[in-house]
């Protein structure tokens, strides 16, 4: 792989230095080198050396424009985009995936007809040994998503060549970053001593992993490591009952005999806590890599003892993915079934009608387990058959192999009625079908591919659920998440109406999978039983012709994708990794109705937004826990008057309302929240939280427009008598290098600091390049209250002016208002300081470029591939050197 940006025929860089021969005998593990394209031209090379397209079995274009593939194709090929000519850079450049196919396994990527096969007398491609680690790894380690490229073979430790092939892929991530420069931010940081939370937590118990509520929403189940406890619902910090089920020496002695932690991994984390009955739930724990499960007595809160076999409904690695529901007194699972975690399963406990998946890499490869539901049968008078079960996860691609591990979100959906083939498929699925799931941003070309949650928004007035689902890409070097919401009538369709798909080969091709456009067999493959089968004497599974089990034993997998709601995801947030959602729905007091996303990040805070239009809103930030940790699961209580989001952690539970309307003291503060929960009470001059009942009032101002012209005047002026006028710059007293003047040894602690609106992020502007606009800021506070202005996180040098003045009852107010221009779009930060507390508020103003010509258009292009033509320099130097190291072995 070489850039090449001067003058003279293009020529890859011989790892010695100089051209030569290829000497695949001296390092089989890596890639000979080719000359680069003839001069003149700025092209792409991509991979080993292929048959010319009319001698092809099957093209490979013919195949992708067959199949939704080309939609993976399209997206991932904008990171490989031809750069346009420029008068200031007329030098050939040759862009050569570095030993083999990566760009051309990535789907053809850029334009047709730059795709020129390596030069004569050198073949580049992969290694037999590296491309082996593509296929599936009964031996596996980390999950995939984490794992993105193949790992060198065990016998040549020295062998780390595809990692540049990472770096390359690390830089390319970069670009996604740049379509998200403005994604929405939080209105607003709660931190965790500034609002009322509610914290569980056992000393010497972690891992808060499995939340259940009751059904009548009073108490929450807690399941933990080695303890199950039942808390007050209303006040996670009451504990009700609690059980615990600890490992024996002797299992954890085995454990440690196998390689594994005996003071992490062998031990007993409960991952399965289902309602079983109104007097019972069923808890399922890895026990010390020996899942069990037991009956947990509700009235006693003491296990029964049975301890059961929880291999196929628990994970034996308290690291494995996992999900579970529990549907009419049976267990559906998705997990492992082994200890290594190499044989993924979809399973249902049953005493009569035990089910599970075929192991195969079709039906299961590689599997994240994400979420489970059922789905019941629908209400409408629709003959779906059944009750259904869905299953959410990502996967490795089956339709396609690169030399990295594609990530796939999946939505498969199985049959409560299924019983299995009588002949075919005997104790299998016979409805078991699975379809990708898009989440993508169409104007920016971002693929979000690795799903993270899901939650299904079952609420009244919704015709049928809706899914929520939170994805990353799979390169996420610069923290991006969306979320996308999908109708459950859309996966429907791709199941019962949609085409399936079939393996194929295609020589030398990525593509292994495609359209099927065959005959279909009768009734239809993977369908539940229906009026129309029993009508056909097909009263059960069981009676299913062997043609139609056959088929969707070998075609499990739909061409079909479940696209979102509006092509486009609801929110995009970028700098930030969400890792669990919950929604609720509000109605606001003009009859709108809003779907309100709780989303956790790995951080440990909370985001709540809602849509607005054609925008996404993040009303708030709250930080839940006092040190920075991953939310690891989300529950919502959305009992009536009574809504609380809880969030487990390693450390503990907290409880949290699903909205802080107290804390905005003015009007305009709580009308520019544009919180549905919220309003102003004119009577009681006080933001209040809404009720399910109230409806449009005299009394009440809200407006999710953020329109605050219904607000009354307020009541503090901006010039009062007796106020001062200074200068805060770097040079103040107040500057954050003196933080504290030297009166504030004597300030009132009961005098608390808060911002005033509007807050900077109201002010957020679109200016022109060196356009003067201007932002103000003002806060309430003890006397030693200042300000710190900072732009893109340095404090300005300029001097801003700051208003201060003594309110009546002993608080201090300051003004402060800022004049300034910018060539680049910016963030801007005020910073309110004293010695009761510190708040922040951000605004982004934002350079409009209309005006931009096309010469500056290029120079900013430019700047981009300068980055990745950076990190090849690197690459260059590694593969040197590995080649180098090479050449000295005697061997």
């Amino acid at each position: 792989m070489a850039w090449l940006a001067q003058g003279g025929k293009p020529q890859l860089p011989h790892p010695q230095g100089m051209p030569g021969p290829c000497r695949p005998h001296l390092c089989p593990g890596l890639p000979c080198w080719a000359p680069g394209p003839p001069r003149g031209e700025s092209t792409l090379v991509l991979g080993r050396t292929e048959r010319k397209r009319d001698q092809a079995k099957i093209s490979e274009d013919s195949v992708l424009e067959a199949t939704e593939g080309r939609f993976w194709r399209h997206k991932i090929q904008n990171f490989f985009v031809k750069p346009k000519r420029s008068t200031q850079f007329k030098n050939p450049v040759a862009f050569h995936v570095g030993g083999g196919d990566l760009a051309r396994r990535l789907g053809n990527a850029g334009p047709k007809g730059l795709h020129r096969p390596p030069a004569t007398g050198c073949a580049a491609g992969h290694s037999p040994q590296a491309l082996s680690s593509v296929r599936r790894d009964t031996h596996r380690g980390p999950q995939a998503h984490k794992r993105l490229l193949p790992e060198p073979p065990l016998q040549r430790p020295r062998m780390r060549m595809c990692a540049p092939v990472g770096g390359l892929l690390a830089a390319l991530a970069m670009l996604f970053g740049m379509a998200m420069a403005f994604a929405p931010k939080p209105r607003i940081t709660w931190e965790r001593r500034e609002v009322h939370l509610e914290k569980f937590h056992e000393p010497g118990i972690f891992n808060y992993s499995v939340l259940l509520l009751s059904e009548d929403k009073t108490t929450l189940y807690v399941g933990a490591r080695e303890a199950v406890f039942a808390l007050s619902a209303h006040n996670i910090s009451v504990k009700q009952h609690e059980a615990y089920w600890r490992v024996s020496e002797d299992k954890k002695a085995k454990c440690a005999e196998k390689g594994k932690s005996r003071q992490t991994e062998c031990l007993n984390y409960i991952r399965v806590l289902q309602p079983l009955s109104a007097r019972a739930l069923y808890v399922c724990g890895t026990n010390a890599f020996q899942p069990a499960c037991d009956h947990l007595n509700l009235t006693s809160f003491k296990f029964l003892g049975r301890n059961e076999d929880g291999k196929g409904r628990c994970p034996f690695d308290p690291a494995q993915s996992y999900t579970s529901v529990m549907v009419d007194g049976e267990l559906y699972s998705g997990t492992s079934y082994n200890f290594l975690g190499s044989e993924p399963i979809i399973s249902r406990n049953s005493s009569h009608s035990p089910l599970r998946t075929e192991y195969a890499i079709p039906w299961l490869n590689e599997p994240s387990f994400v979420f489970a539901d059922v789905m019941r049968e629908r209400p409408d008078g629709v003959d779906s058959g059944d009750d259904r079960v869905y299953f959410f996860f990502t996967e490795v691609s089956v339709e396609y192999e690169f030399v990295f591990k594609l990530m796939i979100p999946r939505v498969a959906r199985v049959c409560k009625g299924d019983q299995g083939g009588l002949r075919t498929l005997q104790k299998k699925w016979t409805s078991f079908l699975k379809a990708r799931l898009i989440c993508s941003r169409p104007d920016s070309n971002l693929v979000f591919n690795v799903l993270q949650d899901v939650f299904v928004l079952r609420a009244q007035g919704l015709k049928e659920p809706v899914i929520y689902g939170v994805f990353t890409p799979q390169l996420n070097n610069v923290g991006l998440s969306a979320v996308c919401a999908y109708n459950l009538s859309t996966a429907e369709a791709v199941f019962s109406r949609g085409k399936y798909m079939q393996s194929t080969t295609v020589e030398q091709s990525h593509t292994k999978w495609v359209r099927y456009n065959g005959a279909v067999p009768t009734p239809r493959p993977g369908a539940c039983i229906n009026r129309e089968a029993r009508a056909a004497n097909f009263s059960s599974s069981l009676s299913l012709p062997d043609k139609t089990l056959q088929f969707v034993k070998d075609h499990p997998l739909m061409d079909s994708s479940v696209t979102p709601i509006d092509n486009r995801p609801r929110l995009i947030r970028s700098d930030v990794n969400y890792t669990q959602i919950v929604v609720d729905r509000m109605q606001a007091l003009d009859g709108t109705v809003y779907d309100v996303m709780f989303v956790g990040t790995d951080r440990g805070t909370l985001h709540k937004a809602v849509s607005l239009e054609n925008e996404a809103h993040i009303i708030e930030e709250t930080r839940l826990f006092e040190d920075p940790e991953p939310v690891q699961t989300l529950l919502l209580n959305s009992e009536q008057g009574r809504r609380f989001v809880y969030a487990g952690s390693s450390s503990g539970v907290v409880q949290a309302p699903v909205a802080f309307c107290e804390k905005h003291a003015t009007c305009k503060d709580c009308v520019l929240a544009r919180d549905p929960y919220c309003a102003w009470n004119q009577a009681t001059e006080a933001c209040v939280a809404l009720q399910p009942t109230d409806g449009p009032s005299r009394d009440l101002i809200q407006r999710m427009s953020g329109d605050t012209s219904a607000c009354p005047a307020s009541p503090v002026p901006f010039l009062p008598p007796g106020s001062s006028l200074s200068c805060q710059g770097p040079g103040s007293a107040s500057s954050p290098r003196s933080p504290w003047p030297a009166s504030a040894s004597g300030s009132d602690s009961s005098l608390p600091t808060a911002l005033l609106p509007p807050l900077l992020s109201d002010q957020a502007q679109h200016v022109h390049a060196l356009g003067t606009f201007h932002l103000f800021c003002q806060a309430t506070g003890p006397a030693d209250v200042h300000f710190v202005w900072e732009k893109n996180g340095r404090e300005l040098e300029t001097c801003v002016p700051t208003q201060t003045h003594t309110l009546l009852d002993g608080r201090t107010h300051v003004l402060s208002w800022l004049q300034d221009t910018t060539r680049e779009s910016a963030e801007y930060r005020c910073s309110v300081l004293s010695s009761t507390g510190n708040k922040t508020s951000r605004a982004w103003v934002t350079v409009r470029r209309h005006e931009a010509t096309h010469q500056e258009q290029w120079t900013r292009e430019l700047a981009a591939w300068r980055a990745v033509v950076g990190e090849h320099d690197r690459m260059m130097r590694s593969w040197r050197k590995a080649w180098e190291s090479c050449d000295k072995d005697p061997s």
